[in-house]
């Protein structure tokens, strides 16, 4: 049984725009899963530049599962985005110092927490996930989407801001699916699975 390297940077034999994107991670606060690729139409490397506003001071995680599949052109953006909103202005007076310097005292910007996604999504060419949202095991967003809200497992999204489109599968299946968690069985299980996996009968999986 020959199984694809989950610690090889490229994958693919002389293509270096498609990359298992946890080997080139840099940054301690993005943590991604096994076997997510990211591919890019320039660069791998573009993937860091486009998680936007991560700012070390305030510490949220971007968070990707297993198995993703990453387009290019994919933005996060991240909390050090965010500007008061209840505030008579939403400017951002401190950060400029001087006689501003103390004019964020006693108050806080309004964070949304990490930025969560799940095993098995999809994110299509050119998206973008604001803060602190969170994205369902499947699901898939579709190219050009905003996405402003949480998206539910096996849910397709898209627009701007992005809107449920369908689900995948029934809500019985999502639920079965969403307890089977096949992306956390072993390589050997998974391998043995390819052919159900891509296919369209839950049955034909190999139960425990």
């Amino acid at each position: 049984m020959t199984i694809p390297d989950k610690n090889a940077t490229f994958p693919l034999p002389h293509y270096d725009r498609l990359c298992f994107l946890k080997n080139i991670i840099q940054n301690p606060n993005i943590i991604v899963g096994d076997y997510t690729y990211y591919d890019d139409f320039e660069d791998v490397h573009n993937f860091e530049k486009n998680v936007k506003y991560h700012f070390d001071f305030i510490g949220d995680k971007l968070i990707i599962g297993k198995f993703c599949m990453i387009a290019s052109g994919v933005t996060f953006i991240m909390n050090g985005a965010n500007h008061l909103t209840d505030a008579i202005s939403t400017y951002p007076f401190a950060i400029f110092g001087h006689d501003w310097a103390n004019a964020m005292e006693g108050k806080t910007y309004p964070t949304k927490g990490d930025t969560v996604i799940g095993n098995d999504v999809w994110i299509g060419y050119n998206a973008t996930i604001m803060a602190g949202i969170t994205v369902g095991d499947g699901a898939i967003i579709a190219s050009n989407s905003t996405v402003t809200r949480d998206v539910e497992p096996y849910a397709v999204v898209g627009g701007n801001p992005a809107r449920e489109i369908k689900k995948r599968f029934s809500d019985e299946q999502i639920k079965k699916l969403v307890a089977l968690k096949w992306w956390d069985w072993d390589l050997e299980r998974i391998t043995k699975n390819v052919q159900a996996l891509t296919g369209k009968n839950i049955a034909d999986l190999d139960m425990p």
